[in-house]
């Protein structure tokens, strides 16, 4: 890749990393807080969910560094640098849960369709693939959370 395309890729990059770091923080965080009825099998997705978000923060950075950038990838880089607002402090009922991370995954969602848009624009195909399988993986763990709000 040109120089030119790296740089823009590697802040591309780096903005997703950010924000996917933070999602898979705010999941963890419902993932120790939730209650309620349904507290068990929420507690065990939201485990699930977080746990692939680490995957694709892991896939990310290693993109990052693979075309000669620098991963931002702490917690307080990723604070600075996330799109994502954060997960209310005064909720603990899983349907609430569900719908602030219904609310982060669909932000994260578009964020990574808008980052492969700007990938292919710059002719970084390893990148745009990337960032799609992200998508994909994102947009079938918000139909997952999305599932439980609907009667």
């Amino acid at each position: 890749l040109p120089a030119e395309v790296r740089s823009a890729m590697i802040i591309l990059l780096n903005e997703q990393l950010a924000a996917n770091f933070d999602l898979q923080s705010q999941v963890k965080q419902a993932h120790w807080n939730v209650k309620g009825i349904h507290f068990y099998q929420l507690h065990l997705l939201f485990d699930e969910l977080a746990g692939r978000l680490a995957e694709l923060t892991d896939e990310i950075a290693e993109r990052v560094t693979a075309i000669g950038g620098y991963a931002t990838g702490t917690v307080r880089m990723a604070t600075e640098n996330s799109t994502l607002p954060e997960i209310p402090v005064d909720i603990n009922a899983g349907a609430d849960y569900v719908q602030a991370l219904v609310d982060r995954y669909s932000i994260h969602g578009s964020n990574l369709r808008a980052g492969i848009d700007a990938a292919d624009a710059a002719g970084d195909a390893d990148t745009a693939d990337l960032l799609t399988e992200a998508s994909r993986i994102v947009d079938k763990d918000l139909w997952f959370l999305q599932a439980h709000l609907q009667a």
